[in-house]
Protein backbone atom coordinates (compact mmCIF):
# COMPACT_ATOMS: atom_id res chain seq x y z
CA UNK A 1 0.00 0.00 0.00
CA UNK A 2 1.36 3.39 -1.01
CA UNK A 3 2.11 5.99 1.82
CA UNK A 4 -0.27 9.14 2.11
CA UNK A 5 0.85 12.46 1.55
CA UNK A 6 1.11 13.16 5.57
CA UNK A 7 2.77 9.55 5.88
CA UNK A 8 5.67 10.93 2.89
CA UNK A 9 6.02 13.97 5.14
CA UNK A 10 3.48 16.55 3.30
CA UNK A 11 1.14 17.80 5.71
CA UNK A 12 -2.70 16.42 5.20
CA UNK A 13 -3.36 20.32 3.86
CA UNK A 14 -0.57 20.68 1.64
CA UNK A 15 -0.78 17.76 -1.08
CA UNK A 16 1.98 18.42 -3.60
CA UNK A 17 0.92 18.01 -7.62
CA UNK A 18 2.33 17.69 -10.53
CA UNK A 19 0.20 18.03 -13.69
CA UNK A 20 1.57 16.17 -16.59
CA UNK A 21 0.48 17.62 -20.23
CA UNK A 22 0.02 21.49 -20.27
CA UNK A 23 -2.54 22.09 -22.90
CA UNK A 24 -6.58 23.32 -22.87
CA UNK A 25 -7.30 20.43 -20.27
CA UNK A 26 -4.27 20.99 -17.48
CA UNK A 27 -6.55 24.35 -16.24
CA UNK A 28 -8.33 21.69 -13.88
CA UNK A 29 -5.63 21.82 -12.14
CA UNK A 30 -6.18 25.57 -10.99
CA UNK A 31 -8.68 24.24 -8.44
CA UNK A 32 -6.35 22.42 -6.33
CA UNK A 33 -6.03 25.33 -4.08
CA UNK A 34 -9.70 25.60 -4.05
CA UNK A 35 -10.79 22.28 -2.78
CA UNK A 36 -7.67 21.14 -0.58
CA UNK A 37 -6.51 24.51 0.97
CA UNK A 38 -2.41 24.73 1.34
CA UNK A 39 -1.94 22.53 -1.60
CA UNK A 40 -0.25 23.56 -4.57
CA UNK A 41 1.09 22.48 -7.94
CA UNK A 42 4.89 21.62 -7.30
CA UNK A 43 5.84 20.11 -10.72
CA UNK A 44 4.22 20.64 -14.54
CA UNK A 45 5.74 17.75 -17.58
CA UNK A 46 5.37 19.12 -20.80
CA UNK A 47 7.09 17.54 -24.23
CA UNK A 48 7.22 20.98 -25.62
CA UNK A 49 8.92 24.33 -25.51
CA UNK A 50 5.52 26.05 -25.52
CA UNK A 51 3.64 24.08 -23.25
CA UNK A 52 6.78 24.21 -21.21
CA UNK A 53 6.90 28.01 -21.32
CA UNK A 54 3.28 28.09 -20.76
CA UNK A 55 3.64 26.73 -17.43
CA UNK A 56 6.29 28.18 -16.24
CA UNK A 57 4.25 31.40 -16.41
CA UNK A 58 0.90 30.03 -14.76
CA UNK A 59 2.76 27.89 -12.42
CA UNK A 60 5.88 30.21 -11.29
CA UNK A 61 6.53 28.39 -8.34
CA UNK A 62 6.84 24.55 -10.00
CA UNK A 63 9.36 22.61 -11.23
CA UNK A 64 9.38 21.96 -15.05
CA UNK A 65 9.94 18.60 -16.62
CA UNK A 66 10.12 17.36 -20.26
CA UNK A 67 9.15 13.79 -19.44
CA UNK A 68 7.80 12.00 -16.85
CA UNK A 69 10.79 9.99 -16.53
CA UNK A 70 12.64 13.29 -15.64
CA UNK A 71 9.99 13.97 -12.94
CA UNK A 72 10.26 10.20 -11.44
CA UNK A 73 14.39 10.75 -11.19
CA UNK A 74 13.75 13.61 -9.43
CA UNK A 75 11.55 12.16 -7.43
CA UNK A 76 13.55 9.18 -6.44
CA UNK A 77 16.54 11.15 -6.05
CA UNK A 78 15.15 13.47 -3.40
CA UNK A 79 14.55 12.80 0.01
CA UNK A 80 10.51 12.90 0.49
CA UNK A 81 9.90 13.07 -3.24
CA UNK A 82 9.20 15.96 -5.54
CA UNK A 83 4.99 15.38 -5.78
CA UNK A 84 2.24 13.43 -3.50
CA UNK A 85 0.46 13.57 -6.58
CA UNK A 86 -0.52 14.05 -10.69
CA UNK A 87 -3.24 15.21 -12.49
CA UNK A 88 -2.59 13.78 -15.95
CA UNK A 89 -3.73 15.56 -18.76
CA UNK A 90 -1.97 14.44 -21.64
CA UNK A 91 -2.97 12.87 -24.98
CA UNK A 92 -5.21 9.91 -24.55
CA UNK A 93 -2.77 7.48 -26.34
CA UNK A 94 -0.29 8.30 -23.61
CA UNK A 95 -2.76 8.08 -20.30
CA UNK A 96 -1.53 4.21 -20.09
CA UNK A 97 1.74 4.26 -19.83
CA UNK A 98 2.13 7.62 -17.76
CA UNK A 99 -0.34 6.33 -15.42
CA UNK A 100 1.03 2.94 -14.63
CA UNK A 101 4.70 4.72 -14.12
CA UNK A 102 3.49 7.27 -11.35
CA UNK A 103 1.21 4.24 -9.82
CA UNK A 104 4.32 2.06 -9.76
CA UNK A 105 6.00 5.27 -8.46
CA UNK A 106 3.73 5.43 -5.27
CA UNK A 107 2.07 8.70 -6.89
CA UNK A 108 -1.57 9.39 -6.86
CA UNK A 109 -2.97 9.89 -9.70
CA UNK A 110 -6.04 12.03 -10.83
CA UNK A 111 -6.06 10.29 -15.15
CA UNK A 112 -8.32 12.50 -17.29
CA UNK A 113 -11.17 10.50 -19.07
CA UNK A 114 -10.52 8.17 -20.97
CA UNK A 115 -8.69 5.83 -18.75
CA UNK A 116 -7.28 4.23 -22.17
CA UNK A 117 -8.00 3.90 -25.59
CA UNK A 118 -8.44 0.30 -25.52
CA UNK A 119 -9.44 -2.42 -23.14
CA UNK A 120 -6.26 -3.99 -23.10
CA UNK A 121 -4.64 -0.54 -21.93
CA UNK A 122 -7.50 0.23 -19.24
CA UNK A 123 -6.80 -3.38 -17.67
CA UNK A 124 -2.98 -2.45 -17.47
CA UNK A 125 -3.70 0.66 -15.60
CA UNK A 126 -6.59 -1.29 -12.70
CA UNK A 127 -4.47 -4.15 -12.09
CA UNK A 128 -0.91 -1.86 -11.67
CA UNK A 129 -3.08 0.40 -9.44
CA UNK A 130 -4.70 -2.57 -8.08
CA UNK A 131 -1.49 -3.99 -7.46
CA UNK A 132 0.19 -1.09 -5.93
CA UNK A 133 -2.89 0.07 -3.86
CA UNK A 134 -1.94 3.58 -5.17
CA UNK A 135 -4.89 5.47 -5.30
CA UNK A 136 -6.31 6.05 -9.20
CA UNK A 137 -8.99 8.55 -9.77
CA UNK A 138 -10.28 8.87 -12.97
CA UNK A 139 -11.66 12.30 -14.38
CA UNK A 140 -15.34 11.50 -15.48
CA UNK A 141 -17.00 14.46 -14.08
CA UNK A 142 -19.72 14.45 -15.47
CA UNK A 143 -21.68 11.98 -12.96
CA UNK A 144 -21.05 15.34 -10.56
CA UNK A 145 -22.99 17.83 -13.10
CA UNK A 146 -26.38 19.06 -11.89
CA UNK A 147 -28.70 17.66 -14.87
CA UNK A 148 -27.13 14.45 -13.88
CA UNK A 149 -27.45 14.47 -10.21
CA UNK A 150 -31.28 14.98 -10.83
CA UNK A 151 -32.06 12.72 -13.56
CA UNK A 152 -30.78 10.49 -11.02
CA UNK A 153 -32.81 11.50 -7.90
CA UNK A 154 -35.50 11.23 -9.89
CA UNK A 155 -34.86 7.40 -11.07
CA UNK A 156 -34.66 6.67 -7.33
CA UNK A 157 -37.38 8.40 -5.76
CA UNK A 158 -39.47 5.71 -8.18
CA UNK A 159 -40.96 8.44 -10.33
CA UNK A 160 -40.55 6.27 -13.46
CA UNK A 161 -40.19 2.97 -12.09
CA UNK A 162 -37.75 0.78 -13.15
CA UNK A 163 -35.22 1.90 -16.17
CA UNK A 164 -35.76 -0.39 -19.36
CA UNK A 165 -34.08 1.79 -22.20
CA UNK A 166 -31.94 4.74 -22.24
CA UNK A 167 -31.61 6.85 -25.37
CA UNK A 168 -28.75 9.28 -25.58
CA UNK A 169 -28.75 12.51 -28.49
CA UNK A 170 -25.19 14.22 -28.20
CA UNK A 171 -24.88 17.58 -30.53
CA UNK A 172 -21.64 18.11 -30.85
CA UNK A 173 -21.65 21.61 -32.15
CA UNK A 174 -18.29 22.16 -31.52
CA UNK A 175 -16.36 19.58 -32.58
CA UNK A 176 -14.91 20.86 -35.67
CA UNK A 177 -12.85 23.05 -33.52
CA UNK A 178 -12.37 20.65 -30.28
CA UNK A 179 -12.04 17.49 -32.30
CA UNK A 180 -10.34 17.52 -35.83
CA UNK A 181 -7.66 20.33 -35.74
CA UNK A 182 -5.12 18.17 -33.60
CA UNK A 183 -4.46 15.13 -32.08
CA UNK A 184 -7.77 14.05 -31.46
CA UNK A 185 -8.37 13.37 -35.09
CA UNK A 186 -6.33 10.86 -35.32
CA UNK A 187 -6.77 6.73 -34.97
CA UNK A 188 -3.47 6.31 -33.24
CA UNK A 189 -3.73 8.94 -30.59
CA UNK A 190 -7.56 8.49 -29.61
CA UNK A 191 -9.14 5.43 -31.58
CA UNK A 192 -12.73 6.47 -31.57
CA UNK A 193 -14.21 9.83 -30.31
CA UNK A 194 -16.42 7.44 -28.51
CA UNK A 195 -13.53 7.78 -25.94
CA UNK A 196 -12.50 11.03 -25.46
CA UNK A 197 -16.57 12.59 -26.20
CA UNK A 198 -18.49 9.69 -25.39
CA UNK A 199 -17.04 8.37 -22.40
CA UNK A 200 -18.71 10.44 -20.61
CA UNK A 201 -22.24 9.75 -21.66
CA UNK A 202 -21.38 5.72 -21.99
CA UNK A 203 -20.70 6.31 -17.96
CA UNK A 204 -23.53 8.44 -17.34
CA UNK A 205 -26.12 5.60 -19.04
CA UNK A 206 -24.20 2.88 -17.15
CA UNK A 207 -24.74 5.24 -13.57
CA UNK A 208 -28.54 5.65 -14.53
CA UNK A 209 -29.43 2.60 -15.46
CA UNK A 210 -27.41 0.97 -12.65
CA UNK A 211 -25.45 -1.85 -14.75
CA UNK A 212 -22.59 -2.17 -16.98
CA UNK A 213 -22.99 -3.14 -21.00
CA UNK A 214 -22.21 -6.69 -22.29
CA UNK A 215 -22.82 -6.46 -25.76
CA UNK A 216 -22.23 -3.31 -28.26
CA UNK A 217 -22.79 -2.87 -31.85
CA UNK A 218 -21.84 0.38 -33.53
CA UNK A 219 -22.39 2.12 -36.78
CA UNK A 220 -20.69 5.60 -37.80
CA UNK A 221 -18.74 6.96 -40.74
CA UNK A 222 -16.60 10.40 -41.26
CA UNK A 223 -19.13 12.33 -43.36
CA UNK A 224 -17.71 15.85 -43.46
CA UNK A 225 -14.33 16.71 -42.15
CA UNK A 226 -12.72 14.30 -44.10
CA UNK A 227 -13.51 15.45 -47.14
CA UNK A 228 -12.08 19.08 -45.83
CA UNK A 229 -8.50 19.48 -47.93
CA UNK A 230 -7.18 22.34 -45.49
CA UNK A 231 -4.77 20.96 -43.12
CA UNK A 232 -1.78 21.78 -41.23
CA UNK A 233 0.80 20.70 -38.21
CA UNK A 234 -0.75 22.46 -35.24
CA UNK A 235 2.60 21.39 -32.83
CA UNK A 236 2.48 24.04 -29.86
CA UNK A 237 -0.92 25.39 -30.57
CA UNK A 238 -4.13 24.53 -28.20
CA UNK A 239 -7.30 24.61 -28.57
CA UNK A 240 -8.71 28.36 -27.80
CA UNK A 241 -5.91 29.32 -30.19
CA UNK A 242 -8.19 28.41 -32.67
CA UNK A 243 -11.51 28.11 -31.33
CA UNK A 244 -14.21 30.58 -32.86
CA UNK A 245 -17.75 30.19 -33.28
CA UNK A 246 -17.69 32.22 -36.83
CA UNK A 247 -16.07 28.47 -37.80
CA UNK A 248 -19.33 27.57 -39.47
CA UNK A 249 -20.53 25.91 -41.80
CA UNK A 250 -18.47 22.63 -40.90
CA UNK A 251 -17.25 22.33 -44.48
CA UNK A 252 -15.51 26.12 -44.25
CA UNK A 253 -12.95 25.10 -41.64
CA UNK A 254 -9.74 25.20 -42.51
CA UNK A 255 -6.43 24.11 -40.91
CA UNK A 256 -7.55 20.58 -39.79
CA UNK A 257 -5.18 17.99 -38.70
CA UNK A 258 -2.87 16.35 -40.89
CA UNK A 259 -4.46 12.86 -40.19
CA UNK A 260 -8.01 12.80 -39.77
CA UNK A 261 -9.55 9.29 -39.78
CA UNK A 262 -11.81 9.17 -36.75
CA UNK A 263 -15.95 9.07 -37.64
CA UNK A 264 -17.55 12.25 -36.67
CA UNK A 265 -20.99 10.43 -36.85
CA UNK A 266 -21.08 7.53 -34.41
CA UNK A 267 -23.95 5.24 -33.44
CA UNK A 268 -24.10 2.37 -30.72
CA UNK A 269 -26.07 -0.47 -29.50
CA UNK A 270 -25.80 -1.19 -26.02
CA UNK A 271 -27.31 -4.35 -23.95
CA UNK A 272 -26.68 -4.14 -20.38
CA UNK A 273 -25.94 -6.44 -18.02
CA UNK A 274 -29.30 -6.13 -16.22
CA UNK A 275 -31.41 -6.35 -19.50
CA UNK A 276 -31.88 -2.53 -19.92
CA UNK A 277 -31.01 -1.62 -23.68
CA UNK A 278 -29.55 1.75 -24.86
CA UNK A 279 -28.48 3.99 -27.41
CA UNK A 280 -26.15 6.22 -28.01
CA UNK A 281 -25.35 8.74 -30.78
CA UNK A 282 -22.73 11.35 -31.64
CA UNK A 283 -22.36 14.10 -34.53
CA UNK A 284 -19.85 16.44 -34.60
CA UNK A 285 -21.49 19.17 -37.04
CA UNK A 286 -24.55 20.10 -35.62
CA UNK A 287 -25.24 24.02 -35.09
CA UNK A 288 -25.90 23.44 -31.45
CA UNK A 289 -24.31 21.75 -28.65
CA UNK A 290 -25.48 19.98 -25.82
CA UNK A 291 -26.68 16.07 -24.92
CA UNK A 292 -30.22 14.87 -24.67
CA UNK A 293 -31.41 11.92 -22.61
CA UNK A 294 -34.77 10.31 -22.42
CA UNK A 295 -34.86 7.31 -19.87
CA UNK A 296 -37.57 5.18 -19.76
CA UNK A 297 -39.28 2.98 -16.83
CA UNK A 298 -41.71 0.79 -16.48
CA UNK A 299 -44.06 3.71 -14.90
CA UNK A 300 -43.19 7.26 -17.03
CA UNK A 301 -39.74 8.47 -18.96
CA UNK A 302 -37.55 11.33 -18.39
CA UNK A 303 -35.92 13.95 -20.87
CA UNK A 304 -33.64 16.84 -20.39
CA UNK A 305 -33.77 19.83 -22.12
CA UNK A 306 -30.55 21.69 -22.18
CA UNK A 307 -28.00 20.08 -19.56
CA UNK A 308 -26.76 23.24 -17.66
CA UNK A 309 -28.44 26.24 -15.93
CA UNK A 310 -31.38 27.20 -17.17
CA UNK A 311 -32.70 23.76 -18.75
CA UNK A 312 -34.96 21.35 -17.62
CA UNK A 313 -35.99 17.52 -16.94
CA UNK A 314 -38.95 16.90 -17.75
CA UNK A 315 -40.76 13.83 -16.19
CA UNK A 316 -43.82 12.08 -17.93
CA UNK A 317 -45.79 9.34 -15.83
CA UNK A 318 -49.57 9.44 -16.13
CA UNK A 319 -51.05 8.17 -19.44
CA UNK A 320 -52.01 10.99 -21.99
CA UNK A 321 -51.49 12.92 -25.47
CA UNK A 322 -48.38 14.97 -26.09
CA UNK A 323 -47.63 17.55 -23.36
CA UNK A 324 -44.72 19.42 -24.61
CA UNK A 325 -43.82 19.83 -20.34
CA UNK A 326 -44.69 16.86 -18.88
CA UNK A 327 -46.53 15.75 -15.63
CA UNK A 328 -43.15 17.14 -13.83
CA UNK A 329 -40.56 19.62 -14.55
CA UNK A 330 -36.96 19.81 -12.45
CA UNK A 331 -34.84 23.08 -12.83
CA UNK A 332 -31.17 22.39 -13.84
CA UNK A 333 -29.08 24.19 -11.60
CA UNK A 334 -25.18 24.47 -12.02
CA UNK A 335 -22.92 26.67 -14.57
CA UNK A 336 -24.76 28.00 -17.35
CA UNK A 337 -21.99 26.99 -19.82
CA UNK A 338 -19.46 24.19 -19.61
CA UNK A 339 -18.61 22.03 -16.22
CA UNK A 340 -16.73 24.27 -13.68
CA UNK A 341 -18.84 23.22 -11.08
CA UNK A 342 -18.29 19.63 -11.77
CA UNK A 343 -14.74 20.03 -12.37
CA UNK A 344 -14.63 21.48 -8.52
CA UNK A 345 -16.29 18.53 -7.15
CA UNK A 346 -15.29 15.97 -9.14
CA UNK A 347 -11.31 17.03 -7.81
CA UNK A 348 -12.51 17.69 -4.56
CA UNK A 349 -13.36 14.31 -4.25
CA UNK A 350 -9.99 12.78 -5.63
CA UNK A 351 -8.29 14.81 -2.87
CA UNK A 352 -10.43 13.22 -0.28
CA UNK A 353 -10.06 9.97 -1.74
CA UNK A 354 -6.41 10.27 -1.83
CA UNK A 355 -5.77 12.27 1.40
CA UNK A 356 -8.57 10.52 3.64
CA UNK A 357 -9.33 7.10 2.15
CA UNK A 358 -13.12 8.19 1.57
CA UNK A 359 -14.77 6.12 -1.01
CA UNK A 360 -15.60 7.90 -4.66
CA UNK A 361 -19.01 7.77 -7.00
CA UNK A 362 -16.38 8.07 -9.76
CA UNK A 363 -15.00 4.93 -10.31
CA UNK A 364 -12.39 3.37 -12.24
CA UNK A 365 -13.82 0.50 -12.72
CA UNK A 366 -16.82 2.55 -14.36
CA UNK A 367 -14.13 4.55 -16.02
CA UNK A 368 -12.91 0.83 -17.60
CA UNK A 369 -16.93 0.07 -18.63
CA UNK A 370 -16.80 3.30 -20.47
CA UNK A 371 -13.74 2.34 -22.51
CA UNK A 372 -14.56 -0.96 -22.73
CA UNK A 373 -17.83 0.18 -24.76
CA UNK A 374 -16.33 2.82 -26.54
CA UNK A 375 -13.73 1.15 -27.88
CA UNK A 376 -15.44 -2.46 -28.88
CA UNK A 377 -18.11 -0.51 -30.80
CA UNK A 378 -15.43 1.75 -32.85
CA UNK A 379 -14.08 -2.31 -33.45
CA UNK A 380 -17.99 -2.73 -34.31
CA UNK A 381 -18.60 -0.08 -36.92
CA UNK A 382 -15.44 -0.63 -38.31
CA UNK A 383 -16.05 -4.45 -38.73
CA UNK A 384 -19.70 -3.80 -40.52
CA UNK A 385 -21.27 -3.41 -37.17
CA UNK A 386 -20.93 -6.89 -35.79
CA UNK A 387 -22.01 -7.42 -32.19
CA UNK A 388 -19.22 -7.45 -29.50
CA UNK A 389 -19.45 -8.92 -26.15
CA UNK A 390 -17.89 -6.90 -23.37
CA UNK A 391 -14.82 -9.30 -21.71
CA UNK A 392 -15.02 -9.27 -17.87
CA UNK A 393 -12.23 -8.06 -15.81
CA UNK A 394 -10.18 -10.39 -13.61
CA UNK A 395 -12.44 -10.63 -10.27
CA UNK A 396 -9.27 -9.57 -7.42
CA UNK A 397 -9.13 -5.78 -9.70
CA UNK A 398 -12.97 -5.50 -9.76
CA UNK A 399 -13.38 -6.15 -5.38
CA UNK A 400 -10.22 -3.77 -5.66
CA UNK A 401 -12.27 -0.96 -7.01
CA UNK A 402 -15.62 -1.89 -5.64
CA UNK A 403 -14.51 -1.72 -2.43
CA UNK A 404 -13.71 1.95 -2.86
CA UNK A 405 -17.17 2.99 -4.68
CA UNK A 406 -19.90 4.34 -3.08
CA UNK A 407 -23.27 4.78 -4.96
CA UNK A 408 -24.18 7.71 -4.91
CA UNK A 409 -26.86 9.12 -1.87
CA UNK A 410 -30.61 9.36 -3.62
CA UNK A 411 -30.87 12.52 -2.45
CA UNK A 412 -33.59 15.06 -3.89
CA UNK A 413 -32.25 17.31 -6.44
CA UNK A 414 -30.72 20.42 -6.09
CA UNK A 415 -33.49 22.32 -7.98
CA UNK A 416 -37.16 22.71 -7.42
CA UNK A 417 -39.93 20.82 -8.53
CA UNK A 418 -43.14 22.23 -10.45
CA UNK A 419 -45.79 19.78 -10.80
CA UNK A 420 -48.72 19.75 -13.86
Amino acid sequence: MTDSPAATGSPTNAVRVAVVGFGARAQIANHVATVRPGSSIAAVVDPTDRGRDRASLVHPSAEIFATVDALLAAHREREGGVVDAAIVTSPDHTHESIAVALLEAGIGVYLEKPLAIDVAGADRVLTAAAATGTALYVGHNFRHSDVVQTMRAIIARGEIGEVKAVWVRHFVGNGGDYYFKDWHADRSKTNTLLLQKASHDIDIVHYLASSYTRRVVGMGDLLVYGDIDDRRDRSGETMPDWFSLDNWPPASHTGLNPVVDVEDVSMVLMTLDSGVMASYQQCHFTPDYWRNYTVIGTEGRLENFGDTSGGTVRVWNRRHEWQERGDAEYPIGGVASGHDDADITTMGEFFDHLVDGAPTIVSPLAAREAVAVGALAAASLRQGSVPVDIPPLPDHVSDYFAARTTPAPDSQPTSGRTSR
